[in-house]
């Protein structure tokens, strides 16, 4: 049975600059090398001539690095395949759909983020569902997956805050 998270993040970069970071390429190239995972690629990358943005990117933990709770569904190693779709920024927010996919694993995210203004700064607001389809351990895997979110949204706004700071 999947499995919503509801978290957030705060910025202090105002909605503008973080979707500006967002539309740099050096920034995804930069972010993925940071992320922890063993390999990291930027798979795709289009800015729309209304500013939207379309990126998708994949992320791969070799198999000694995964829980037992994962490597009971999936044997080597595992990659992470996301794609982002940012909205321009419209009346002070931008909003985006975010799919993520384990080839060759019954599992899959989706999710909604909505970035708007907040003192100082801006707040990403992100919502997600996860499913796993596996019986018996499915939604221990889902609950694994959902702690992992959070922590991957503390370390990219961490370094989404620094990126801003450094090259606005």
């Amino acid at each position: 049975m999947p499995r919503s998270f509801d978290m957030a993040a705060e910025y202090g970069g105002t909605v503008e600059q973080v979707h500006r970071a967002f539309s740099d390429e050096e920034y995804w190239l930069v972010r993925l090398q940071d992320s922890g995972a063993d390999h990291a690629t930027l798979d795709e990358m289009t800015i729309g001539a209304d500013g939207g943005i379309r990126v998708k990117t994949t992320q791969t933990l070799r198999a000694d690095r995964l829980p037992g709770v994962v490597t009971q569904f999936h044997r080597g190693d595992l990659s992470f395949v996301r794609q982002e779709l940012w909205s321009p920024v419209r009346d002070g927010q931008a909003t985006a759909t975010v799919t993520g996919a384990i080839p060759g694993a019954p599992a899959g995210l989706t999710g909604t983020a909505v970035l708007a203004a907040a003192q100082p700064g801006s707040r990403m607001a992100f919502t997600a569902t996860v499913e796993v389809r596996v019986p018996l351990v499915g939604g221990k895997i889902e609950n694994f997956i959902g702690s992992q979110l959070v922590e991957l949204l503390i370390a990219e706004q961490r370094f989404t805050t620094v990126w801003i700071a450094g090259n606005s």
